[in-house]
């Protein structure tokens, strides 16, 4: 039984490393196609703890002794492919934003469940150490979803993204 789980992890852990290996090429075009400062900051800042994630998954074949290996994951490409029609179909403005923000937690919330089922997976393998790892990544892109909110909605002082796009 372990074997079977541990050759699922494996499968997820190569289409996790995928998927965050196109985040980084994608995040910078994001950020360029943002209007809003906090939005471009915002993806500039993911950009960074991405690449920190993929550093994480390296560890975590080294954990496994394995030598770092992407499988491709149709579900990200399909999910970046849609921002990048949103960047061609709108132009700079709120909208634009409103709809770069909505992809970008359409993609928030497929790391989240992955990272969350490797975190288990980990757990169950007594693989504590990448266990750790995955927690960490999860908290990091918890914080980037509630960061995104936070601009799409706005706050006390501040219009969000949405309420501009309405004018």
């Amino acid at each position: 039984m372990k074997e079977t789980l541990k050759k699922l992890f494996i499968e997820e852990l190569q289409d996790i490393f995928y998927a965050e290996q196109q985040i980084v090429e994608a995040l910078p075009e994001m950020a360029k196609a943002a209007e809003s400062p906090e939005l471009k900051d915002a993806f500039n800042h993911h950009l960074q703890e991405t690449k920190q994630q993929v550093h994480r998954l390296e560890q975590v074949f080294k954990i496994l002794e394995m030598k770092p290996k992407a499988k491709k994951c149709p579900a990200m490409d399909g999910l970046i492919e849609e921002g990048q029609e949103v960047i061609k179909s709108f132009q700079k403005s709120p909208v634009r934003d409103a709809a770069l923000i909505s992809k970008a937690q359409r993609i928030e919330h497929y790391e989240m469940a992955a990272y969350g089922s490797l975190r288990t997976f980990a757990q169950e393998l007594d693989l504590d150490e990448a266990a750790d790892l995955f927690q960490e990544t999860l908290n990091e892109e918890g914080n980037a979803n509630k960061t995104l909110t936070k601009i799409a909605q706005g706050g006390l002082l501040t219009t969000g993204v949405n309420q501009k796009a309405m004018h």
